[in-house]
């Protein structure tokens, strides 16, 4: 499709549903299960009411003022919002629940636009931050919440999602604090083993969200779709879990690397809402608009992802149950022909040997000679990295290039000749000299940022 017929598409949907409204939201207790819905309509012709449901029965909660969780709940709506909004890009964003203050409409409307970067690349939308959606509210409608204060215990809360990165948070949180819990959404298999690997599998809050079908059934009509940052519906859905378990602290697996953008020289990022920038715009929010006494940050902030991937080679116990392929989640596989597959097996091939690395993903993802295109993506031999969770260039690079140059290999598979040919003369940071990086750009207290450092201290001489 041509940039001219996209763009017309998107300003006929734009013409057709000029208004898409925040209706409602509401929270009940049934007895052990949280159910919060939501209720969305675009165009006074499609109305959409998404679900989460939380199982209750295994936790001793608190469940916090009625005004508390409408705060909560209400946030998680707005950061619901743009999945469904995303669907004709209504110019006119209708919240009936609250009146925003205008810093908070400044907040949402850089969340939308810098999280739906990929959305309009890939789309071929050309629209500016002050023009592409407005904020209106119904005359009267009840100012948004105050922050609120709470009592929090000195626990931890983990959200998981069965790939390497959380893994490590878990191998040193999970037996670092002896109250963590693991916090998920729509748990997978790997995950579900992920978490009883690390000794959580009976501290775990679950919470399950829907789609609702009349989205799945715009998007077969034409309507537009795309990537949305669901890592910002997860800090807030993170918020209700913390404040309903009595639980300080949220600890992401965040790392530096999901700095970078996806498209080199501008600022669209696949990874935005994983971002340092998003994290502490969140906790600006959190202070500012919801509460104070929550802890919300990424622990491996100051890390790379050369670095993560020395600290899990030292969690062999977890070899056989992580999945970092988005591909392969529903059966639980590696799909191996993924951006993910490869990224994951370039930066775990200078910590594992080449044996155990074939038994994990069941292949020599080198030998695949379908990935070449993917592998020059990762490396930053073509225009634009793949629109993926994946590390930095100069990280990708520098594995690539140690590869080469180690005795892993008796003979250099298929992608690493290639790479070797396109790359050759070319110096890159050597994988030592990455794995003595630290970011002073986080936010991390004392005590995690020396249970971190203390812990990658036992992996800065770990290469094969």
């Amino acid at each position: 499709m041509s940039d001219l017929v996209q763009n017309k598409k998107f300003a006929l949907l734009r013409h057709q549903y000029p208004v898409f409204t925040y209706e409602d939201f509401s929270w009940r207790i049934k007895g052990n299960i949280l159910i919060l819905k939501f209720h969305f309509n675009l165009g006074d012709r499609y109305d959409f009411f998404p679900e989460h449901t939380i199982d209750l029965k295994s936790w001793s909660v608190n469940i916090p003022d009625d005004d508390i969780m409408d705060n909560l709940v209400f946030h998680i709506g707005m950061a619901e919002l743009v999945s469904y909004w995303k669907a004709a890009c209504s110019p006119t964003v209708l919240i009936k629940p609250y009146r925003l203050k205008p810093s908070q409409v400044r907040w949402w409307k850089k969340l939308y636009y810098q999280g739906l970067g990929e959305f309009f690349y890939l789309n071929k939308i050309d629209v500016g931050l002050h023009d592409f959606l407005s904020f209106s509210f119904e005359k009267n409608t009840t100012p948004a919440p105050s922050e609120f204060r709470i009592d929090l215990e000195d626990a931890l809360l983990i959200p998981v999602g069965g790939g390497k990165d959380s893994v490590v948070t878990l191998g040193i949180l999970a037996q670092g604090h002896v109250k963590a819990a693991a916090l998920v959404i729509n748990q997978r298999k790997a995950t579900e083993q992920c978490i009883k690997e690390a000794g959580l599998d009976k501290n775990v809050f679950e919470i399950s969200r829907s789609i609702h079908p009349t989205l799945l059934e715009l998007n077969e009509k034409g309507f537009l779709n795309g990537h949305t940052p669901f890592s910002s519906l997860l800090a807030f859905a993170s918020a209700l879990a913390a404040v309903i378990t009595g639980r300080k602290h949220i600890a992401l697996s965040n790392e530096s690397s999901a700095n970078e953008a996806t498209i080199p020289g501008t600022n669209i990022n696949h990874q935005y809402s994983k971002s340092f920038e998003f994290e502490q715009d969140f906790c600006s929010y959190l202070f500012d608009f919801i509460s104070p006494d929550i802890n919300y940050f990424s622990f491996l902030r100051p890390l790379n992802e050369l670095q993560i991937g020395a600290l899990f080679s030292r969690n062999p116990e977890y070899f056989k149950v992580f999945k970092s392929c988005n591909v392969g989640s529903k059966t639980d596989t590696w799909c191996c022909n993924c951006s993910k597959c490869l990224f994951t097996f370039i930066m775990l091939s200078p910590f594992i040997e080449k044996s155990v690395m074939v038994k994990i993903f069941g292949e020599d993802l080198f030998e695949n000679d379908n990935l070449e295109e993917t592998l020059y993506q990762l490396a930053g031999l073509a225009p634009e990295k793949p629109f993926e969770c994946v590390g930095t260039i100069n990280e990708v690079n520098s594995a690539l290039a140690h590869l080469c140059e180690s005795k892993s290999y008796d003979q250099l598979p298929l992608l690493l000749k290639k790479y070797q040919k396109a790359t050759s003369g070319i110096k890159f940071t050597s994988v030592k000299e990455q794995l003595q990086y630290w970011n002073g750009f986080h936010t991390l207290i004392p005590g995690f940022e020396k249970l971190l450092k203390e812990s990658l201290k036992t992996v800065q001489k770990d290469i094969i």
